[in-house]
């Protein structure tokens, strides 16, 4: 539901920019519902995705790196689970 959401919004906000631009250069607007079958929507789709693959697999690849290079954030890797008491758990 969430993703639906996230192209409905997308969709408006490219549409509006996207006709912005047509008429700036003299071409012909489209309706909101002609706008998803452009280039310019599935450029826009594509892009956010990727930004948000790069931050999310960046995040997962810097954790992983720092808990093998032993951050002081990380417990070593192997070592025991405990609770703030010192009793393992």
């Amino acid at each position: 539901m969430l993703f639906v959401v996230a192209l409905a919004g997308q969709a408006i906000a490219g549409h509006e920019l996207f006709n912005q631009e047509q008429l700036e250069h003299n071409e012909a607007a489209v309706s909101l519902w002609q706008y998803p079958s452009t280039s310019h929507f599935a450029q826009a789709v594509t892009e956010n995705w990727q930004s948000e693959f790069l931050a999310v697999g960046s995040f997962a690849i810097i954790t992983i790196y720092l808990r093998q290079r032993g951050s002081a954030e990380s417990k070593p890797v192997g070592a025991p689970t405990s609770d703030a008491t010192g009793q393992e758990g």
